[in-house]
C-alpha cells in the first residue's frame, strides 16, 4: 500500500500515520522527521533547513525530494509506505510521480484531513512529543495521564517544539494555502483523493481511515487470505487439527495424557469429513455414474452395429450359396442333356447302318 497524507500542520497526520504504520506494517515516512534529524546532526543541509523552518517557510524541493526518494528505495519500503507531509507542492508531486513511476510503484491513495484553522492553532501550540518513543500528546485535547510523563514508555522527556507556537502556525497555514492546497485538485483529477474529517476523537478518525483503506486497497489481501483458508480446508483432517492447535493446548493435552496414563489409540475421535471432501465425493459419484451410462450406451450401440453387420454377412453368404447351388444344378442338367443327346445320336447312327 502506497498512501499520501494531506492536511494543514496540526491536522493529525503524524498521529494517524503512526497508527497506520503499526496496523498495516509499513514505514511512516515523514519529511519533518527527516529534516529535523538533519538539523540535529548539524549537517550543511540541516543548517539551511533550520533557518527555513524557523521562518515557517517551505524547504527547497531538491533537498526534500532527494531525502524522500532515499527512504522509498530502502528495503523497509518494499511492502509500501505512508508519506506524511510530502509532497507539499505541485512540482514535488509531479517529481514524486515520475520517480515512483521509474520504480513501478505509483501512489495508490491520497487522504486529505479536513480541519478548521482555529482548531489547528490550538492543536499545534499545545502539542507535546515524547523524546524517547515519539508519542504525541496535547495540552488541550489529549494530555498525558500524569503531567510530564509519557503514557506509553514512562519517559519524562515530553518536549514542546520551538516552532510550535501560534505565530509560526499562522505562517505555516498561509504557506499551506498558497503552495499545498492545490494538491487537492491535483490528486482529485487522478481519482485518488479521499477526504477524512480531521476533527473528533483519534480512534474515530482512525476508524474512518481504516474503512477507506480496506475498501480501496485491501480487498486483494482479503482474497488472498480466503484462498489460503480454502487450501487449509483441503488438507487431511489430522493435519488441519495439528495446524489449528495452539502450543498451549498441545502442552495441556500432553500433561493430561501423562496424568491419566491413557493412550492415544483409545481416545481417537471420529473426525467429521469437511464439506469440501463431501462435495468432491458427490462430484466423483455423479461423474462415475455419467461415465458408466456412457459406457453402457456405447456397448448397446456397438451390439446393435454388430448384429446389423452379422445379418448383412449372413444374407450375402446365403445369396452366394444359392447362386452356387443354382449354377451346379444348371451344369448337371446340361451334362444329362448332353448324354441323352449323345445316346440318341448313337441309336440313329446304328439304325441307319442296319437299313443299308
Amino acid at each position: 500500500m502506497r498512501i499520501v497524507l494531506l492536511g494543514v500542520p496540526g491536522s493529525g497526520k503524524g498521529t494517524q500515520a503512526k497508527m497506520m504504520a503499526e496496523k498495516y506494517r509499513v514505514p511512516q515516512i515523514s519529511t519533518g522527521d527527516i529534516l529535523r534529524a538533519a538539523v540535529a546532526d548539524k549537517t550543511e543541509i540541516g543548517k539551511k533547513v533550520a533557518a527555513v523552518m524557523a521562518a515557517g517557510e517551505l524547504v527547497s524541493d531538491d533537498i526534500v525530494i532527494d531525502a524522500v526518494t532515499d527512504r522509498l528505495r530502502a528495503a523497509e519500503s518494499r511492502r509500501g509506505f505512508v508519506l506524511d507531509g510530502f509532497p507539499r507542492s505541485i512540482p514535488q508531486a509531479q517529481e514524486l510521480d515520475t520517480r515512483l513511476g521509474w520504480l513501478g510503484r505509483p501512489v495508490q491513495l491520497v487522504l486529505h484531513f479536513a480541519v478548521d484553522n482555529d482548531a489547528v492553532v490550538k492543536r499545534v501550540s499545545g502539542r507535546l512529543t515524547c523524546g524517547k518513543c515519539g508519542a504525541i500528546f496535547n495540552k488541550f485535547f489529549s494530555p498525558p495521564a500524569k503531567k510530564g510523563v509519557c503514557d506509553q514508555c514512562g519517559s519524562k522527556k515530553l518536549e514542546h517544539r520551538e516552532d510550535d507556537n501560534a505565530k509560526t502556525v499562522r505562517a505555516r497555514l498561509a504557506s499551506y494555502e498558497r503552495d499545498t492546497s492545490p494538491l487537492i485538485s491535483y490528486y482529485r483529477a487522478q481519482h485518488k483523493l479521499r477526504t477524512i474529517p480531521g476533527s473528533g476523537e483519534v480512534a474515530a478518525i482512525f476508524g474512518s481511515i481504516c474503512e477507506v483503506v480496506d475498501t480501496e486497497i485491501r480487498p486483494l489481501d482479503k482474497k488472498v487470505v480466503v484462498m489460503q483458508e480454502s487450501k487449509t480446508q483441503m488438507r487431511p483432517p489430522a493435519e488441519r487439527a495439528e495446524a489449528s492447535q495452539d502450543p498451549e493446548s498441545k502442552s495441556g493435552k500432553a500433561a493430561t495424557k501423562k496424568a491419566t496414563g491413557t493412550s492415544d489409540k483409545k481416545k481417537k475421535k471420529v473426525e467429521k469429513k469437511p464439506a469440501a471432501k463431501k462435495a468432491a465425493k458427490k462430484v466423483t459419484k455423479i461423474a462415475s455414474k455419467k461415465a458408466a451410462k456412457k459406457v453402457t450406451a456405447k456397448k448397446k450401440v456397438s451390439k446393435k452395429v454388430a448384429k446389423k453387420a452379422a445379418k448383412k454377412v449372413t444374407k450375402k453368404t446365403a445369396k452366394k450359396t444359392t447362386k452356387k447351388a443354382a449354377s451346379k444344378k444348371t451344369v448337371s442338367k446340361k451334362k444329362v442333356v448332353k448324354k441323352v443327346q449323345k445316346k440318341a445320336a448313337k441309336k440313329t447312327a446304328k439304325k441307319g447302318r442296319v437299313r443299308r
